[in-house]
Order: C-alpha cells, then sequence, then structure tokens
C-alpha cells in the first residue's frame, strides 16, 4: 500500500497554480472585434446587403474601405443601435 502525506505548503502551492490558470483563462479570453465586415454587420442589424448599401450611401453608417472590402467600426454600430432606441 502507498501512503502519500500532503503537507499545507503542498496545499498551498496547488491553490496558487488553480488561481494562475484560472487567470490565465480569464486573461486569455477574446475581446470582440473592433471592425466587423459586411455580413457581420448585416447578420446583427437583421438588414439585407442592399439596405446596408443605402446606409453607407446616405451616410447613415460610416465604413472604411481596404481594397474590395469594406469594414464597419463595432462602435458605430453600438452607437447607431442605440439612438434608433424607443423606450428606456
Amino acid at each position: 500500500m502507498h501512503l502519500e502525506v500532503i503537507i499545507t505548503d503542498d496545499l498551498e502551492n496547488f491553490k496558487k497554480e488553480i488561481i494562475q490558470s484560472v487567470s490565465q483563462l480569464f486573461n486569455n479570453q477574446q475581446q470582440p472585434t473592433q471592425w466587423l465586415k459586411s455580413a457581420q454587420v448585416r447578420e446583427m442589424l437583421s438588414i439585407s446587403a442592399g439596405t446596408l448599401q443605402n446606409y453607407r450611401e446616405k451616410g447613415r453608417l460610416p465604413y472604411t474601405r481596404i481594397g474590395d472590402t469594406i469594414f464597419y467600426d463595432r462602435n458605430d454600430i453600438e452607437r447607431i443601435l442605440n439612438q434608433n432606441k424607443v423606450g428606456s
């Protein structure tokens, strides 16, 4: 029969390892991407590609174009959602 003795220092070290591992998990969680592509914005707002294009053309939704790809700032999307909020 094998017997292991655990001392207080062992438990303290184990506790520190667990806390460190959990902290790393929280620190490694991905933050939302700031720049969204058209498909993501359409899904977020539940709108069609034509409506999104209309918003761009009328200046209702700021965007950045790099090559053929259009990007939208998540903060702009959230601002527009908040501006159009009905009720409290």
